[in-house]
């Protein structure tokens, strides 16, 4: 009885509902709090008591579906949220490696002087001659994203003095066009270096996507579950207060037989028990449902949003059994399709394709074309004069000034062109990188397409597990109601039996016991149903014993 005492205070909403309850039939009726027929039974103020109990004084409700919780969950999951970066991290990656097609530009300015001996009979009696040179280019090269070609454009124009009276020009301006197209014959024609990256980056790309739906979808999954865990433990709370209040309003029957003298006092004694057990089922369901609580706060709110931790939410959709066929071999065809990790596994074997095609490129023979085109002009103070080219006579020097203008007229309208065209042919003697490089992909390659069955074969399992389990689960669901409607009327029977003083109370308390776990084990069963059926849609989509994103790294 001390015990009993010491949770009056706890059950006193409940204590204040015995009166409404007046036999078992209060509590036969199968119709539960959504309205729909075939759960358990309970009574509006078992309910409200239930709600009650659940909620902490000041704590803010939430009332909430199933399909807000999902919305929450996609716009607020961490989980989400980190792996959205993902993609965009990949799409740099792609970046990247396209960055190597880019045009480079490049300038160069430089200035040198050189004091040097005479040694030439035409520089005169000076004992040094002295040079300067000013010069100024610019060059432009570029690897073009098709059939593995380059070019490269130079302009090198400078400004040359020297003391040297045997040079024609003094000082001497020149400008120096160059252009330099090179293209592949075989190494590097149909893919390079460049092409293999961009190629591994961009399927790399696409497994981010892939890692991104599995993430959300394992997440939903995950959200699912932990909406029905809430509602079970919401709906067991109201079970256990549901065999409380039966176990006490059976305290207070046995109460008044003793107070008539049709009952021992020593009866009593294992109703009391009773009670108190039934108290404590009740507060283990009481800290489930903050368990459940925490665990759907923590899928779809923002820990960063206030009271996060205090929002109280009340689910407005209960878990129904509704029976459904199941086809499993569609469903193991589209898992077969549409899994994350099969997915990621064809991925990777794309990846493992594209370095095939790639060092088996380069094990041909490396043949490149070259053509090279150059023009050149040339100005400054020109020396004219000085010996007749016909009699070899002396004759006087004269200058002639050209502007820098003239020579890059001279360059660039092809006054002076320049051409060169050849092919370079390279093939290395004797294995190298190129060949191991190539045996260890297709090693990989066929390694990849053995674990790609091997994961075809465990999805597969899988898939049929969970059809297994839904299907286990309806059957267990039939099971318990049946169970539950017959623990009812054998606790009926009891009562009317007791009352006829043809039972014992402990045989009434045996029913009652009986019967609060069978209401227990529906409850239970309707739940697992609801997440069998979540968890099979999810394994068509995504691993669900744990797996999560597929890995791969390109090499």
């Amino acid at each position: 009885m001390r015990l009993h005492q010491s949770f009056r205070g706890r059950i006193a909403i409940i204590a204040a509902t015995v009166g409404l309850v007046s036999s078992v039939s209060a509590f036969g009726q199968q119709v539960s709090g959504s309205g729909q027929p075939g759960a358990p039974s309970l009574s509006l103020a078992i309910q409200t008591a239930a709600q009650n109990a659940a909620q902490q004084p000041g704590e803010p409700v939430r009332r909430i579906s199933i399909d807000e919780a999902v919305k929450l969950a996609m716009e607020q999951n961490l989980g989400i949220r980190i792996q959205r970066f993902d993609p965009q991290i990949q799409d740099t990656g792609v970046f990247l490696a396209r960055s190597a097609w880019a045009p480079a530009f490049t300038s160069t300015l430089s200035k040198n002087s050189n004091q040097s001996p005479n040694a030439s009979l035409l520089s005169g009696t000076q004992a040094s001659v002295t040079t300067g040179t000013f010069a100024a280019g610019a060059s432009l090269a570029q690897q073009l994203p098709f059939h593995g070609a380059n070019y490269t454009v130079n302009w090198n124009n400078s400004r040359f003095t020297s003391t040297d009276p045997s040079n024609i020009f003094n000082p001497r301006l020149s400008s120096n066009v160059q252009a330099i197209f090179q293209q592949p014959l075989l190494r590097n024609f149909s893919i390079d270096q460049i092409r293999q990256q961009v190629a591994v980056s961009k399927k790399v790309r696409d497994l981010s996507d892939i890692n991104l739906e599995s993430v959300v979808t394992q997440t939903l999954r995950n959200v699912r579950n932990a909406y029905w865990d809430l509602s079970y433990a919401i709906n067991n709370l109201k079970a256990q207060q549901e065999s409380l209040a039966l176990s006490k309003q059976s305290l207070k029957d046995n109460q008044k037989r003793v107070e008539i003298g049709t009952m021992a006092p020593i009866d009593i004694v294992q109703a009391q028990a009773e009670v108190a057990n039934n108290e404590s089922n009740v507060i283990v369901a009481e800290a489930a449902i903050k368990q459940a609580q925490d665990a759907l706060r923590a899928l779809i709110l923002d820990p960063a949003s206030p009271d996060v931790w205090n929002v109280v939410f009340e689910p407005t959709d209960a878990p129904s059994f509704d029976a459904r066929p199941i086809d499993l071999d569609a469903a193991v065809r589209n898992a077969l399709d549409k899994r994350s990790d099969v997915r990621g596994a064809k991925n990777a074997l794309e990846q493992s394709d594209i370095n095939i095609k790639y060092y088996n490129n380069q094990i041909k023979p490396d043949v490149n074309a070259q053509v090279t085109y150059g023009a050149v002009g040339i100005a400054g103070t020109q020396a004219v004069g000085g010996r007749d080219p016909l009699t070899g006579l002396a004759t006087p020097v004269e200058f002639v000034a050209r502007s820098f203008g003239s020579a890059l007229g001279d360059a660039f309208s092809n006054a002076y062109p320049q051409w060169a065209v050849g092919v370079q042919i390279g093939y290395p003697f004797g294995a190298n990188t190129a060949h191991a490089n190539l045996a260890r992909v297709r090693l990989e390659y066929e390694q990849a397409q053995a674990q790609l069955k091997n994961m075809e074969m465990q999805v597969t399992t899988q898939v049929r597990s969970a059809a297994r389990n839904v299907q286990s689960s309806q059957q267990l669901v039939q099971s318990a109601r049946a169970s539950r409607e017959l623990q009812e009327k054998k606790l009926e029977a009891e009562e009317k039996k007791l009352a006829a003083g043809m039972s014992s109370p402990f045989f009434v308390v045996q029913a009652q016991r009986d019967l609060s776990l069978s209401r227990t084990v529906e409850i239970r069963a309707i739940s697992d149903y609801n997440k069998a059926l979540v968890d099979f849609e999810a394994v068509q989509q995504v691993p669900i014993n744990g797996g999560g994103a597929f890995v791969q790294v390109a090499r």
